[in-house]
């Protein structure tokens, strides 16, 4: 309610006492309502508590204005001036933060962790503080191994470890990415993550469902093996030898080498590994029932090698690998009882080299320095002599 008071007449307002000259109060604050300056006037533009536009509080008129759909755009400086077709302010509570993100919980992780090749210790300091805070730690389980266990991973780490075998990664991987969804995750790959297609597949797979990832990288056998003197620029494609069945002899890795060796190119043949495979008798019958572990010595790829270049010249064919080629092999590449043979591709198949995991390399062009890095390693000094059995630049 205003109550009016005329120009030089006495009287008492319900409030403050009459002033001397014309005013108008507000009955409800008891406060005079000022007429606002003019344009190019000393404060020009800036309200003040109790002028009428901003009642008792700014901010309760603020949020009034914006309930009411008004198009008044309240600002520092900008007064009560109404801007034709801007939409409305959101309202926001007192207090809450205006930054990006600031009061939200951080979205969760999906992190690929390399453990390196030899054991527990390997693991990057980036990689062992990522594992930590992570509230679930997979660890796979069968495309490489390490020379340690799981327990001893655990201790070292301080977590408990989750294996996950090629079922679980390949056909329940979902089931894996929804927890990453809403917790941080960790899944740790022996080597380096992108060394198997399998966890390309994985990352495909959450960037799908909106996951975020990291990856965190370390050393693996595809540049560890230059250990034995050969130079990684000199290596061609890599290769997978696999276990020979009485029905199943593919030969397919063999094209491939002699493709590396015609164009001067080292192979590294990364060996077969069957971790809780099942028989086909099995398999077809539905049963879960797996076969114990095998993993390919440098004695078999040899010997699955030297029965091709056999079958090749039966077939009239002239192997552009022969028994006498230069071949490296090597075994728990990184590990503290990391071994390394270098020989003919006959004396790779007798070579003992222990425990898995194996490797093989077989040679192409080889640099004056790789030649004599190799000798290091010879099973017999005399192989390196016979200028039949090798190639150099």
């Amino acid at each position: 309610m205003l109550w009016p008071l005329a120009t030089g007449t006495a009287g008492t307002p319900p409030g403050p006492s009459s002033p001397a000259a014309a005013i108008t109060w507000d009955y409800n604050s008891r406060r005079p309502l000022r007429p606002p300056r003019r344009r190019g006037q000393p404060g020009a533009g800036r309200e003040e508590p109790g002028n009428g536009e901003l009642g008792a509080g700014k901010r309760a008129a603020e949020n009034r204005e914006a309930r009411a759909g008004s198009q008044a755009v309240p600002g520092p400086g900008a007064g009560s001036q109404r801007a034709v077709g801007r939409a409305a302010p959101r309202l926001r509570p007192l207090g809450f933060p205006r930054e990006a993100g600031v009061g939200r919980r951080s979205p969760s992780m999906l992190y690929l962790v390399g453990l390196g090749l030899g054991d527990a210790e390997d693991i990057t300091v980036k990689g062992l503080e990522a594992v930590r805070r992570c509230r679930r730690v997979y660890l796979e389980a069968y495309t490489s191994v390490l020379t340690v266990g799981k327990e001893a991973l655990e201790e070292f780490y301080g977590k408990e470890l989750i294996l996950a075998d090629r079922e679980m990664v390949e056909q329940e991987a979902d089931s894996l990415l929804k927890e990453a969804d809403v917790c941080d995750v960790a899944f740790l790959v022996v080597g380096d993550p992108f060394g198997a297609t399998t966890h390309s597949d994985l990352v495909l797979r959450a960037v799908k469902l909106g996951i975020p990832y990291k990856v965190i990288h370390n050393a693996s056998i595809m540049n560890a093996v230059g250990c034995c003197g050969l130079q990684l620029y000199n290596f061609g494609e890599t290769v997978s030898i696999v276990f020979w069945t009485d029905t199943w002899k593919p030969e397919s890795f063999f094209d491939k080498i002699e493709k590396n060796r015609r164009n001067g190119m080292h192979t590294l043949c990364l060996l077969d590994i069957k971790v809780k495979e099942q028989s086909l008798e099995n398999l077809m019958k539905g049963r879960k029932i797996y076969e114990p572990p095998r993993y390919m010595s440098v004695n078999q790829a040899a010997e699955q090698l030297l029965a091709i270049i056999q079958n090749r010249r039966l077939q009239g064919e002239k192997p552009e690998i022969t028994e006498n080629t230069i071949c490296v092999g090597l075994a728990r590449v990184g590990a503290l009882d990391e071994k390394i043979a270098s020989g003919t591709l006959q004396q790779m198949s007798t070579v003992e080299l222990g425990a898995p995991l194996h490797s093989l390399i077989v040679t192409g062009t080889m640099h004056p320095l790789e030649l004599e890095m190799l000798k290091l390693f010879s099973v017999d000094s005399s192989s390196f002599e016979n200028s039949a059995c090798q190639r150099t630049a």
